[in-house]
């Protein structure tokens, strides 16, 4: 990372709930940050004014810049922009994702895929536009936030959500060894089931084959209709979303190499933290039989 203490970074998903949370804490924090927001002059359009605000009452150096994920040319565009205008880009910040709750069965191949799309595939496609520039300089940061869901507690009927937030949790644990001989550190945020303070749970997805979800009506409708209240209970009064923004301001200001491969924020304590780190120490353990410890700095792995 760069000598002095100020990071050129790009937030993706960045009009609501987590994201925007996060590039108000990253600009507050003293750094350039660009909000990937799509639709910036239509349907977010609103979202970017109430940015360009609060850039004006703080003082802080934070932009919109139009990124929509699941378009590889929107992707690379957006990283053009970044290094047109600062010459440089250290940390991107995976935050872009969708949420859906329902019977599994109920959901088509195509909203499925659709889910990957925007969850996993997102992440591959600005990672594929910003990493030739990291690699090049040699230093930079990927932030993955993800889900405690992958390791922890996992309702039902959330599945399609949990499943593509698993294979990012897979893919940012392979790209964490892949990337570090470039001097790029990985970090993955790991939240819990926040129901407040974001608008997750407010805009997720409902399946779409409405035929075979009476059959699931009937034997689950009343658990399917208490499922947001159910894991509210869990959840403490004083539980901030504002945390997990927090802890990726902090990651960022990690000095390179010191940073964890996992930072839990989970006010629900599903168990998340407790299974990660079994499965990280064993996958550190595998990597060392292998051959790989140098891929194993103290700061990604237990």
């Amino acid at each position: 990372m760069p000598s002095d203490t100020t990071r050129t970074i790009l937030v993706t998903g960045a009009s609501s709930g987590f994201g925007a949370l996060t590039v108000r804490a990253l600009a507050g924090a003293g750094h350039t940050v660009y909000a990937g927001i799509r639709q910036t002059a239509t349907r977010n359009a609103s979202a970017v004014d109430d940015l360009q605000r609060y850039a004006a009452d703080y003082d802080c150096d934070l932009h919109a810049v139009e990124l929509d994920v699941t378009s590889e040319q929107s992707a690379e565009a957006a990283v053009s922009y970044i290094l047109a205008a600062r010459d440089r880009l250290d940390v991107v910040v995976h935050n872009a994702g969708h949420m859906a709750t329902g019977p599994a069965e109920v959901f088509t191949p195509a909203q499925l895929a659709e889910l990957y799309d925007i969850n996993v595939l997102g992440t591959q496609r600005v990672n594929r536009a910003a990493l030739p520039h990291l690699r090049a300089r040699g230093e930079g940061l990927l932030v993955w936030i993800g889900s405690s869901s992958t390791r922890g507690g996992c309702p039902p009927f959330v599945g399609p959500y949990f499943a593509a937030k698993a294979a990012m949790d897979a893919l940012a644990v392979s790209y964490a060894a892949e990337v570090l001989r470039f001097g790029i550190d990985t970090a993955i945020v790991v939240p819990g089931a926040f129901t407040s303070g974001t608008n997750h749970f407010v805009h997720a997805g409902a399946p779409a084959d409405t035929a075979r979800a009476v059959a699931y009506e009937e034997r689950y409708g009343a658990l399917l209709a208490g499922l947001d209240e159910r894991l509210a209970a869990l959840i403490p009064p004083d539980a901030d979303a504002a945390q997990v923004a927090d802890a990726v301001v902090c990651l960022v200001d990690m000095p390179a190499g010191t940073r964890p491969l996992r930072t839990h924020t989970d006010p629900s304590r599903d168990g998340s933290e407790v299974v990660s780190a079994v499965a990280d120490r064993i996958r550190a353990d595998f990597f060392r039989r292998a051959g790989l410890a140098d891929l194993l700095t103290a700061g990604s792995s237990l």
